[in-house]
């Protein structure tokens, strides 16, 4: 039987990707106590990037609100691989970090990790309200628009 946030997903009409391998010498998620952290996630879809270019050039605001909602979608798929598949033992979505790939002069970077913010909160009510830094870099890996971090309460 589906937990609470499967079931939610399902009701948003929402699937996760595969949990993707670490691209590098790295692991997806560390658990150290009741938290789990989540390596940074970019925007792709079973392997595929997808959102490839700048915020401020090739990739309107709504498009990158899309790409930071795939990176949460690529979160929560590593979280439910950490935690045996049950993404019920999260107890809530403790911080977000969203790096945009922008322009010098962009500053909307808070209004694209909102993307992924308001996943969070949809799935998971207020235990999906999080601190969160959203800051704008000049290249992410393989050219994508956006990559997030996250830390997680777990049980």
């Amino acid at each position: 039987m589906a937990g609470r946030i499967e079931a939610r997903l399902t009701e948003l009409k929402l699937e996760l990707p595969q949990a993707a391998a670490p691209a590098a010498n790295y692991v997806p998620t560390v658990r150290s106590g009741d938290l789990l952290f989540v390596a940074g996630q970019i925007c792709q879809w079973q392997g595929e990037r997808r959102f490839i270019g700048k915020l401020g050039r090739e990739i309107s605001l709504d498009h990158g609100q899309q790409a930071a909602r795939l990176c949460a979608l690529n979160i929560l798929a590593q979280a439910k691989a950490a935690l045996n598949g049950d993404l019920d033992r999260i107890l809530r979505c403790v911080r977000l970090g969203a790096f945009v790939n922008c322009t010098d002069d962009y500053t909307q970077q808070p209004q694209v990790a909102n993307g992924a913010s308001d996943l969070m909160v949809e799935l998971l009510g207020d235990a999906g309200r999080h601190v969160r830094a959203a800051v704008g870099v000049s290249a992410l890996p393989g050219g994508v628009a956006v990559e997030i971090d996250a830390i997680f309460e777990v049980r």
